[in-house]
This record gives C-alpha cells, structure tokens and sequence, in this order.
C-alpha cells in the first residue's frame, strides 16, 4: 500500500465527522506532535433557527443524561463485548453542545474511555473477540475525538491494524477482484461491505493528521515508508467503493443497473443487497440499492477528497435526493432506521449541503427535518430505540448514541 499524498488545500470534506464540534476538540488540546486542529465547516447559514436549535440541545442532554444513568460498573454501555458501543457513546459526548466549556468531563466518560483503551490489543486493535474492524473503527473515532496527546501511538498503532485489514490489490481490469481495497469484519475476510469499509475510512480520515504529524512532516524517505504500513491505499479503496454502486458507467458487474429506481444508489457489498433483487423488464435481476449504505458510499467519496462534480458522488446524491423520507430506511423499512438516521447527517454533513435539491427543483431543509424527527422519537427518559431489531437497533445504548449524534452534527450546523 501507498501513502495517499492528499493536496494541501484540503477540502471540508475530509476532516469530517461533525467537523466543527471535532476542530473545537482538537484545537482545544493541541499538545506537540499532536494535530493543531482542523478548518471549520466553511458553511455559513445567514439564519439561525433558534426554536428547533433549543430543542435539539434539551434533547441531546436528556439523552445523556440517560446514558449517565445507564452505564454499566465496568465503564461500557451495552455488552462489553462490543466497544463500539460505547465509542459512539463517548464520541456523543465529545461532541455534545458546550462540552469544550466544561471545567472537567463528567465521571461516566472517564470510566468510558477507560473501558475502551482497556480494550487496546496487542496487534494495534481494539477489541475485544468479535468483530475487530468494526470495534477498531469505531473506538478509533472516539479515541482522536478525545485529543490526548498521550494516546498518539495507540491511533497510530490503531491505524497500522486497520490498513492490515484491506483487501490488497492484484489484478486488473478484467481480472480484477470487485473486493480489492475493501474491509471486511475482520483479519481474515476476503469479503469485505461497505459498512466496514466506510467506518474504517472515517477512522482513517480523522486520524490522518496524527500520521502525518509523526511521519510526514519535513521528515526522511524511511518515515514515509513506514507511513505506508498506517494508511490506506486509497485508490484501491475507491475501487472497492464503486464496486458498490449502481452506476454501469463505473461498476460492469452484472448485477448493476442504471434503471431510475436504482441508478447511483449503493448496495452493502460487491453482488450483495441487503434490499434483494428486482426484475428488470428485459429480464435482467439487479440489486436494489437502498438508503444507509447509499450515504455511507457518499460519505466515503467525500473522504476519499472525490469532487462534488464527479460523475460518481452526483450519481448517488441524485438518489438521494429522489429517495429522501424520514419514515423509513429507503429499501430496507424499518430495519437500520436509526443507523440511517446517523449516516445521513454525517454524509450530508460532510457533503457540505444545507439544503438535499431535488430533480424537481424543491430543496429538502434536512436538519430541520431530522432534528424534529428525532426529538418526535425521543422516550420521556431520555433515550431511543428501535422497535426492529436488526442490525442491534432493540439495544437502547447503541440506538441512543447514533441519535445524539445525529442531533450534535444538526446543532451545530442550524
């Protein structure tokens, strides 16, 4: 693998996850060797909405304060077997409103965070049996959200684990393997998805500053060397992104359709949908793409520094914008509604869009909407859950923080 040498005129884009509450984080603790922080949003709304802005923050501290009271002794919320969990949960509360103005975190993060770094493995990974990309990824995010300058070498070492996780390329055009440049749940797995692939370039993205500020800064020949075993081949990881889409123009699986119901929208791996098939009236069978994976594609574009014009990332924010609805996850009901809730504010976020345009002209206001979804969903003890099990949405802990962290990136961009 090589080093992604990304311009220096970096885009919004990439610096991501909910990107003005984690530039707030990282300036606030820039120590040395340890980034100074990121460039705000660039985006500028010329209103405020106040009314929905007060009643997103009541809703994310009465959400916290559930995950206060809910915690488990040992510092996890939900199975200590999965950090994730609780990574989302941490990551909620790095990015929760005022947080930076607070004299110390509150007792429940601490334990937290010292749940997760319990988990720091060997092999860079952190996790505990199951699931290492997964768990690695997600504790990753939440560990650069922290901005320790004492945690440098376990991002780093946390980054060395994931890029051994990638699906490395070898052959070419028609022999190329669709899954090459993918992550799959773990060591072994030759058949990686784009869940994993998108949460693993999240991480990735956000922790790159540490890379280069160990290895790439006016440094030798041999640090870059090194680098490479810490980063990922981003152009293969784009590949496997593609292979993802259903876009024929870049993707000639036979799967692939650029029937309307369809065309740029994303499905979970390279001849997999988690929405099944449809007959084509030529008697061709496609997959369906449907809503969460089509935002983690497009969230995963803008990290890979794609441009807003690229045939690819037009295609999908297309489908989107045909396919927008809060009722549902689009193609799949109910099933992973909350965790589609979460990567729609994260990939619009990052998108750099206030508004989701429609063919027909009509602009979606989407964090007004989502935000009152939310709050609508809201129990009176503070926390969410999914009545559909699927994907661990009956888990209030996992359930609650993909919901606050959907209202963090709303409050901080109303």
């Amino acid at each position: 693998m090589k080093v992604a040498f990304h311009s220096e005129n970096r885009t919004v884009a990439v610096t991501c996850l909910l990107v003005s509450a984690l530039a707030a984080a990282w300036a606030a603790d820039a120590a040395d060797g340890v980034p100074s922080g990121h460039p705000g949003t660039g985006i500028e709304l010329k209103t405020r909405n106040e009314s929905v802005r007060n009643e997103v923050r009541r809703a994310i501290d009465k959400g916290l304060e559930w995950l206060e009271r809910n915690q488990d002794t040992n510092g996890c919320w939900s199975s200590a077997e999965y950090p994730a969990i609780t990574a989302l949960g941490l990551t909620a509360f790095q990015l929760r409103p005022g947080a930076r103005e607070q004299p110390a975190e509150p007792r429940p993060v601490e334990r937290g965070y010292a749940f997760v770094l319990g988990c720091v493995r060997p092999d860079g990974g952190i996790y505990r049996k199951e699931l290492p990309s997964y768990n690695t990824s997600i504790s990753l995010v939440a560990i650069v959200a922290k901005g320790r300058p004492e945690h440098k070498h376990i991002i780093l070492n946390a980054r060395r684990f994931i890029a051994g996780l990638q699906v490395p390329s070898g052959g070419s055009g028609a022999n190329a393997n669709p899954f090459e440049g993918g992550i799959g749940y773990g060591k072994a797995d030759k058949n990686p998805d784009l869940s994993n692939t998108s949460l693993a370039i999240e991480a990735m993205a956000l922790s790159r500053e540490y890379l280069e500020a160990e290895y790439l800064r006016d440094r030798s020949p041999k640090d870059a060397e090194v680098a490479n075993m810490a980063d990922l081949d981003w152009k293969a990881a784009v590949r496997f992104i593609q292979s993802c889409q259903n876009l024929s123009s870049y993707n000639s699986q036979p799967w692939v359709s650029d029937d309307p119901a369809g065309k740029g929208g994303f499905v979970y791996a390279p001849g997999r949908s988690m929405a099944g098939e449809t007959n084509l009236p030529s008697g061709r069978v496609a997959l369906r793409s449907y809503g969460s994976m089509s935002y983690a594609g497009l969230l995963s574009y803008v990290y890979a520094e794609l441009k807003r014009d690229d045939p690819r990332v037009t295609a999908v924010r297309d489908w989107l914008a045909s396919n927008f609805t809060l009722e549902e996850n689009p193609g799949m009901g109910p099933q992973g509604l909350f965790y589609y809730y979460h990567i729609m504010a994260k990939a619009l976020m990052a998108y750099g869009s206030d508004s989701l345009e429609t063919r027909d002209g009509h602009a979606i206001k989407w964090r007004e909407a989502l935000a009152l979804k939310l709050i609508n969903l809201q129990q009176p003890d503070g926390h969410w859950v999914n009545a559909n099990g699927r994907w661990f949405e009956k888990d209030p802990a996992l359930v609650t923080a993909y919901s606050l962290l959907a209202l963090d990136i709303v409050y901080n961009g109303l």
